[in-house]
């Protein structure tokens, strides 16, 4: 290798011993952004579940490490290996599952559900058969895909004024000033203000907040053949679908050309690791990847993956003191998180939106998949992401397939 490890994006090449000049702060606060929305988002499904399985508040606690240790440590080694902003997770989807499943279903059984659904990932992932899938997809229906997944996000930004109207006048306002003057710290301007704002009206309860590192607590595996039927074989559907298709889609569109087979290895392993304490599948981030893999993060594409490396940090922090992020959670305006959320993926929108347009070829069945996606459909426990590549692969195979290219104008 002579010192040097090639690079999956656009056959670039970097030296291992690179000084460490890729740091920004654009890029810290994109990931810090990431994992802020991720806890205050996906993390209020962990709570519902906790409490339909009347999980004590040490367990919950233990789930909350176990998914941020595991996310900390497979982004940080995907990021800094790949250099790419390689965003993981736990699966929100899975989740929503598992809440369908309790009171029923024991903790044992669950963890055995985990540890299945690990393992089945990662015979997926080193057969390589994801990627062969992923590059079937035409690029318009997979931009289409994304933006109708992030576009739910970017509504509830402004529909969160009816709820708080100064507070969202002002982070709005905010991120039109600093997209015009200060464009490169646009979202960190936003995020100031907001918490700012916040503060100044009184909407942040930070009194209660006291630092306390998190106990982990394992559980021994039970493994079962009807939870194996009924939430094993579904979680790793919604995971693939839900979580790793669209993550992959975000990367690839960035110009991330990264094989899938590295990052669903790493983290069915990770997945393997964090399941005895309650932690569920650990997976590639959807939403939160696109704040991580755009121009905010840092005008330099080969600058990004700081990001990613950044996201696994604070996940390690908020793993340590899993405690007090479960308390943190309520300090914080619910509205605040949601507006600035949907603000930070603007750029994101509009790139893929972009690309829906472009693709004259595949527009019909490009828009079809985003309005599939937009709509939130779900049929038989698979979410629109799913259901919105289905639907518009078909209306490509049909509609689209065989349209011949448009004809180029003659100067």
């Amino acid at each position: 290798m002579n010192g040097r490890l090639d690079n999956v994006n656009n056959g670039q090449e970097y030296p291992l011993n690179k000084k460490n000049t890729d740091w920004s702060i654009s890029a810290i606060v994109s990931g810090f952004l990431a994992v802020l929305i991720s806890y205050a988002g996906p993390l209020v499904i962990f709570f519902q579940a906790a409490s339909m399985g009347n999980i004590a508040n040490d367990m919950m606690v233990s789930w909350v490490w176990g998914i941020s240790i595991g996310a900390g440590i497979s982004g940080i080694f995907l990021s800094w290996w790949l250099k790419v902003p390689v965003v993981t997770a736990w699966s929100a989807p899975g989740t929503v599952l598992l809440i369908s499943l309790f009171p029923e279903i024991t903790m044992s059984q669950v963890v055995g559900a985990y540890l299945s659904s690990a393992f089945l990932l990662f015979i997926i992932g080193i057969t390589g058969y994801f990627d062969k899938a992923v590059r079937l997809i035409p690029q318009g229906i997979a931009a289409g895909m994304i933006a109708g997944i992030l576009l739910q996000f970017g509504l509830r930004a402004f529909e969160a004024s009816a709820l708080s109207p100064l507070l969202s006048l002002g982070m709005i306002l905010a991120y039109i000033l600093s997209r015009r003057y200060l464009p490169r710290y646009n979202i960190v301007i936003v995020a100031i203000v907001g918490f700012s704002i916040a503060f100044l009206l009184d909407k942040t309860n930070l009194s209660m907040l006291s630092p306390k590192l998190a106990m982990p607590m394992l559980t021994a595996p039970d493994f079962d053949f009807a939870t194996f039927l009924s939430f094993t074989i579904p979680l790793t559907l919604v995971s693939l679908t839900g979580q790793f298709l669209p993550g992959m889609t975000i990367l690839n569109l960035a110009g991330y050309r990264v094989p899938a087979k590295a990052i669903i290895v790493i983290t069915a392993l990770a997945s393997m690791l964090v399941a005895f304490t309650g932690g569920i599948t650990i997976v590639l981030a959807a939403i939160t990847a696109a704040i991580c893999t755009g121009k905010d993060a840092h005008e330099d594409q080969k600058k990004r993956y700081i990001a990613g490396i950044s996201n696994g940090i604070f996940y390690l922090v908020g793993g340590l003191f899993a405690g007090t992020i479960v308390m943190l959670f309520t300090a914080l305006p619910k509205e605040l998180i949601t507006i600035l959320a949907g603000l930070a993926l603007i750029g994101a929108i509009t790139t893929n939106l972009s690309i829906v347009i472009e693709d004259t070829r595949h527009r019909e069945a490009s828009l079809i998949t985003f309005l599939a996606t937009a709509s939130g459909m779900t049929m038989w426990g698979l979410g629109s992401a799913f259901w919105g590549i289905v639907i518009g692969l078909l209306a490509f195979f049909i509609i689209s397939r065989n349209t011949p290219l448009p004809e180029k104008k003659s100067s």
